[in-house]
């Protein structure tokens, strides 16, 4: 019996998933031009011109991609997906689109031959799977947080300002273990304040980048007593209509009264330093300035959390004023100085009578470059954290060379066309060594073959190309190491945004909502739902 001929419908199908896979594969591969020159040792930097024709120089892939004005669908999605892997552990976004590119690319080019695109995402998860397993049993543990090793991965975070790389680990030696090791929600990349004119520094607590709420209240607070309002710092309001009423203005002044015997409560109490999360009320201010309280408004969600942690307060609403003396006094923490640096524009707090903390001070002479060694501290710092927790990895391209054997194994053990999404990962693997000596000026696929000869002659997987002199060398021994959970992170993102990106066959432009003559959607109408088979393909 002979094969069914292709009926115009199905070839056009097949001519829409093309166009879709060709369409959103060109966009992953703009992104990563744009970041993959960064790469490495000898990678050049980025400049960012923003609509105003104010300039951003950087080679932080992070900052690259915050900045760039995507309009292809498959664009955003790949660099929502990076920047998920920065907050996530603070560095690899750069590894991530590097990766992500290349499996979209070997990925697309299977397809486009005839391989179906499912079993070219089977293989990819297999091959990456095998590559994820070699990596972790690789990781080089570190035995302390006077480890080298801890040194070397800040230093290649940093680019090699060493001065910078030294700070993250000072910084990660006084934090308690603990918190840097286990808690979930804790960073070191956020303890990082840049300020202009500041000299580079440790400090052992907290930097608040806020000014007190008046210059007549104290700049220095010795001792401290804190009170931490998550709220604003006000009384209970009687509404506008309420008010115009004889009971409701009667009750707007008992709340008054009342707030006002709340806050002299306070001052009572020994409370001289008040952070407030929103607005302050006018009477409240004079008080408190009479009594010698510095005050701070407006705070964001993560100082009011650092400032409760590191000064051991619990925080209260505004209705909790009114509970008495004796609840208001289990709240108060304690700090041994408290201080408001005037010239530089923030307050320190020292000696919290909670967590120890600790924030790297980074200066710089102008908002340029502030910005940039804000990004480079971020990065170092984010560096040990990682390191510390997962190990670190040989870096220069050397591990994902290192884990091209277990990948070819598990290709090996599939079967049918499976196999071709294993071959997409072996591609994979090998671009971030041949975009670093790429960058470097040297040919990839000679130094590419030659690192995955010597490695599999000797055994080593640390061994990848020397930038400057363009040998092989042992990047452990030289100490250019990642941290292991940064390069697990980035291979697992990779994967997930080509799935993501090979899944599609088709794109559909949505139609915008109708709306009625007044504006209004009718009613049952959901928004963006209604779709045209005209609009296929319109992006």
């Amino acid at each position: 019996m002979g094969e069914t001929p292709a009926t115009p419908s199905s070839l056009s199908d097949v001519d829409e998933r093309r166009r879709a896979l060709r369409s959103n594969a060109g966009a992953v591969r703009t992104i990563a031009s744009a970041v993959e020159g960064t790469l490495g040792p000898k990678g050049l930097d980025v400049m960012l011109v923003d609509r105003y024709g104010d300039v951003t120089i950087t080679n932080d892939g992070s900052t690259i991609l915050g900045r760039i004005d995507a309009q292809h669908p498959a664009s955003r999605l790949l660099i929502h997906a990076a920047q998920a892997q920065d907050e996530a552990v603070g560095d690899g976004t750069t590894t991530a689109i590097v990766l992500a590119a290349a499996l979209v690319e070997a990925g697309v080019s299977h397809i486009l031959q005839g391989v179906p695109a499912t079993k070219v995402i089977e293989g990819m998860r297999a091959g990456l799977q095998a590559a994820l397993e070699w990596l972790e049993g690789a990781a080089v543990r570190v035995t302390s947080l006077d480890d080298p090793l801890l040194s070397a991965a800040a230093q290649v975070s940093a680019r090699g300002n060493a001065a910078l790389a030294d700070l993250a680990v000072r910084a990660a030696s006084i934090v308690p273990p603990d918190k840097l090791l286990h808690d979930p929600a804790f960073r070191l990349g956020k303890c990082v304040v840049a300020q202009e004119g500041a000299a580079d520094s440790v400090f052992e607590g907290l930097i608040i980048d806020k000014d007190r709420l008046n210059r007549q209240m104290p700049s220095v607070v010795r001792d401290a007593r804190v009170l931490v309002v998550a709220d604003a710092l006000e009384p209970e309001k009687v509404d506008d209509e309420a008010l115009a009423t004889e009971a409701g203005f009667r009750r707007h002044t008992a709340l008054r009264e009342e707030f006002e015997a709340s806050i002299r409560g306070l001052i009572d109490l020994g409370a001289n330093f008040v952070a407030v999360e929103r607005r302050v009320d006018e009477v409240a201010e004079e008080l408190l300035t009479e009594a010698g309280v510095m005050v701070l408004r407006r705070l964001g969600r993560r100082d009011l959390a650092a400032i409760i942690d590191h000064c051991g307060a619990r925080p209260i609403m505004r209705s909790g004023l009114r509970r008495g003396g004796e609840e208001i006094a289990r709240a108060l923490g304690t700090a041994e100085e408290i201080a408001e640096d005037e010239r530089l524009g923030f307050v320190s707090i020292r000696g919290g009578g909670g967590v120890p903390a600790a924030t790297i001070l980074v200066g710089a002479g102008t908002a340029e470059v502030k910005d940039e060694r804000l990004r480079i501290a971020h990065d170092a710092a984010s560096a040990v954290q990682a390191t510390a927790r997962g190990g670190a990895l040989p870096g220069g391209g050397a591990a994902e060379i290192g884990a091209l054997p277990a990948v070819a194994r598990c290709r090996d053990e599939l079967t049918g066309m499976a196999v071709y999404g294993a071959e997409a990962v072996l591609a994979a693997l090998r671009r971030p060594l041949a975009q670093i000596v790429a960058n470097a000026g040297l040919n990839p696929l000679e130094k590419v073959a030659q690192v995955v000869a010597r490695q599999s002659a000797s055994g080593s997987p640390a061994l990848a190309i020397d930038c400057d002199s363009g040998e092989i060398a042992d990047m452990l021994a030289a100490g250019i190491v990642d941290p292991a959970p940064v390069k697990l992170s980035a291979l697992r993102t990779a994967g997930e945004i080509a799935e993501a990106i090979l899944r599609i066959g088709v794109v559909i432009r949505m139609r915008a909502p109708q709306t009625s003559a007044d504006g209004e959607e009718p009613p049952g109408t959901a928004r963006g739902a209604s779709l045209t088979t005209s609009d296929v393909g319109g992006l």
